[in-house]
């Protein structure tokens, strides 16, 4: 089984300051599992996008991309469900 190697952009960390602190462990912990499983059940595709899915994890979601030619999953946002899908 192949492993995915996760990178988060920067803004993607600056985000996770206007967390709390527990949910940013759920968060974490959610991402480092998509290491293994890509595709867990429950994501979904993004419209509009070849390569972007989303997950739940509470209150708020995390947009990623999968490359999997390169074998990368780019965390590009988190936010509250309610601001994630804004522009910025």
């Amino acid at each position: 089984m192949e492993f995915f190697q996760i990178e988060w952009r920067k803004s993607t960390k600056k985000d996770l300051r206007h967390i709390a602190s527990e949910e940013v462990q759920k968060i974490v912990d959610a991402v480092a599992a998509l290491a293994a499983e890509p595709l867990p059940h429950g994501c979904t595709k993004m419209h509009g996008s070849d390569c972007a899915y989303r997950i739940r994890i509470g209150d708020y979601r995390v947009i990623y991309e999968i490359y999997e030619q390169r074998v990368i999953i780019e965390i590009v946002r988190v936010s509250h469900r309610r601001e994630v899908y804004r522009k910025k």
